[in-house]
């Protein structure tokens, strides 16, 4: 059995590092190989090109324009790169907002996604406080959240935290300041999602 892993959540959340930190121990844990796909390094250098062509500012990655016509086309193919890791028998780590896919349910549609009851499947949402994801993201300073901090009121919006049915199933992790113990039970609810109910 493989792994499927969504890291999901708002910008500044942390998602990367959280990801990043958990690797290794999944890896240990459940004697699979692993890859990681975050959309920024997928998509961000094309994003920037064909932003920079047809407005200007290589930059823009929150405007109308961009959730328009690029948003859905890079998370697709997010996927589908994951799904062909996944038949090759690597399990992904898959990093990326998906908020309209979490809030959408479509991460726990396997149809939508792709992928048959053989892959162990995890939607984690990473959150924190709007206050500290603005501080981490303007302590960052990186040129693809320019668009972001000058239109904060607008993107501010689009933040929510998942409720009432798009709680079932999904992976709550207060990213804000977790202790040992946080990042211990998170991986343990991961790598138990790959075992028989009675085994979990």
């Amino acid at each position: 059995m493989t792994h499927l892993v969504f890291f999901c959540g708002h910008a500044g959340t942390g998602k990367t590092s959280l990801a990043k930190r958990l690797f290794t121990p999944l890896a240990h844990a459940t004697g699979e190989p692993f890859c990681l796909l975050d959309k920024d390094t997928l998509y961000g250098r094309y994003s920037a090109a064909a932003m920079g062509a047809l407005t200007q500012d290589p930059n823009d990655r929150d405007s109308p324009l961009f959730l328009r016509h690029l948003r859905d086309p890079e998370y697709q193919g997010l996927i589908d790169t994951a799904r062909e890791n996944l038949e090759l028998g690597v399990s992904a780590l898959v990093v990326g907002p998906l908020s309209r896919e979490v809030r959408d349910r479509k991460l726990f549609d396997r149809a939508w996604l792709g992928v048959g009851p053989e892959v162990a499947l995890s939607v984690v949402w990473v959150h924190t406080s709007e206050e500290t994801a603005h501080a981490r993201i303007v302590a960052r300073a990186h040129p693809i959240d320019a668009y972001k901090l000058a239109h904060w009121d607008e993107y501010r919006q689009r933040r929510f935290m998942p409720s009432g049915a798009q709680l079932e199933g999904l992976i709550l992790f207060d990213n804000t300041a977790p202790a040992e113990a946080d990042y211990a039970a998170l991986l343990q609810r991961i790598v138990a999602a790959g075992k028989p109910a009675s085994a979990a």
